[in-house]
């Protein structure tokens, strides 16, 4: 029974692994970033806390509407339609092009907001500056998402992957440099790390674009693109799955983004803790979100053929594998929920161990709850992307916000507020509104799938 699941696997992987290191390496921006900055301490990791926390609810809208291009692209290239294909990526990148300088714009606007949050204000001055800074690395970020939902689109998903290797790169020296001072750079601690993300952000654009120039088959799909002779149909239709797909991420990484607000309401080392609680819950998810990825493609390569059992075998495949994945990061975040957190703290600062120590403490029973929910958040990630291929964005899109915020962020903020759970309480709420996410978005995915079945 399970052989024709399992024999999908190795095919899966291959596809998935490239969009999986990928994003990991985006993570691995902000680990690094939170890593050498937490050597500073508990006061400048939560102001790249806070910053980040405005940048991911921007990123989220940018990147959610980015994957309208992969299906489209997916169903073009099975179909063998190189025009269609190309129509759909000029679009696609004009549109989020455009995107990314109207929030670069909203998130400049929102900067006084953080007066209001009833954040420690010494978080609050050090963030100013980094958000500046991460604001405009928006604008080359979103750029980037439509050149790889592209390429992702054609499945070739190492190009990303490379690039985003090269960006880290990057991040890391200019960090070293800037952050600390070293090689002759001046030293800027938190705005040091603005800097190493915005040259990473532009050299990822660059660099997928000259990959991509450079490859035959999606050389023909980027080149004498016409930018400014438009389709309105094709801007419509990229448009409605684009929305929906983008307030989708946003309603999950919006709710998340929650949870550092709600933290720095608790204290700046609350705050601390779930920076790095989320931090390690966001690198398991960045590897469903890869799997869901492949999904998005296979089954969008299957819409364009028309073969829906075999879109639903590929389908539950994926669904087995990334559940088995999941359980193997329960696991480790049960027996690693002490060490892990020591990661990003300096032990052998006396003048801060009091902190350090509570830091930690949380940070652990924090992490004990993402285990938890690491099969929820699987589910839910590889559901929503495929159910993006066959291009079914509107019903899963309002899933997503009675999930998020009907549920979790209700119970989180009263949790948290009300009852001496604190911090445990934010967490509870995310896990509620995980588990309710993946449950509907399945339950979505398989009647849409055997009414495909049943009406071809």
């Amino acid at each position: 029974m399970f052989a024709q699941y399992t024999r999908e696997f190795g095919y899966n992987i291959r596809l998935a692994a490239p969009v999986i290191l990928g994003m990991l390496g985006h993570t691995l921006v902000a680990l690094v970033d939170n890593i050498m900055v937490g050597q500073l301490g508990s006061a400048e990791l939560a102001a790249v806390s806070l910053g980040n926390s405005f940048m991911f609810v921007a990123m989220s809208l940018g990147i959610g509407f980015s994957t309208a291009i992969t299906p489209l692209v997916a169903e073009a290239d099975a179909s063998g339609n190189i025009a269609e294909g190309k129509s759909a990526f000029k679009h696609g990148l004009i549109l989020c092009s455009i995107l990314a300088f109207f929030l670069f714009g909203i998130l400049l606007l929102a900067k006084p907001i953080m007066y209001s949050m009833k954040q420690p204000q010494e978080v609050v001055d050090l963030a100013m500056p980094y958000l500046d800074l991460i604001a405009v690395s928006l604008i080359p970020l979103i750029v980037f998402q439509a050149l790889k939902q592209f390429s992702d689109g054609l499945s070739m998903t190492r190009y990303p992957m490379y690039a985003t290797f090269l960006a880290n790169g990057v991040n890391v020296l200019l960090n070293y440099m800037f952050i600390f001072g070293k090689l002759g750079a001046p030293e800027w601690g938190v705005i040091g790390a603005g800097v190493g993300t915005l040259a990473s952000r532009i050299t990822l654009v660059i660099y997928l674009y000259i990959l991509l120039y450079r490859n035959e088959k999606s050389s023909a799909y980027i080149t004498d693109l016409e930018l400014f002779k438009l389709q309105k149909e094709k801007l419509k239709k990229i448009i409605n799955l684009g929305i929906p797909s983008g307030m989708q991420m946003f309603f999950e990484m919006g709710i998340f983004t929650a949870s550092v607000w709600l933290s720095g309401a608790l204290g700046k080392n609350a705050q601390a803790a779930n920076q790095i609680a989320l931090n390690l819950s966001s690198m398991t998810f960045m590897v469903a979100s890869g799997f869901g990825v492949a999904a998005m493609i296979r089954v969008g390569n299957q819409v364009g053929l028309k073969q829906y059992r075999e879109l639903r075998r590929i389908a539950k495949s994926i669904f087995l594998l990334t559940t088995i994945t999941a359980v193997i990061f329960a696991i480790l975040f049960m027996l690693g929920n002490t060490t892990f957190p020591k990661l990003y703290l300096d032990l052998e600062d006396l003048a801060q161990l009091d902190d350090t120590i509570e830091v930690i403490s949380i940070a652990s029973t924090l992490l004990f709850i993402a285990a938890i929910f690491q099969i929820s958040d699987t589910i839910q990630v590889v559901a929503l992307g495929i159910l993006r291929g066959m291009q079914d964005v509107r019903i899963p899109t309002i899933i997503t916000f009675i999930s998020y915020w009907i549920i979790a962020f209700p119970t989180s903020f009263y949790l948290s507020n009300y009852t001496d759970l604190a911090s445990k309480g934010i967490w509870i709420g995310l896990l509620l509104g995980l588990s309710v996410s993946g449950a509907l978005l399945y339950i979505r995915f398989n009647r849409l799938t055997n009414k495909l079945i049943l009406e071809n």
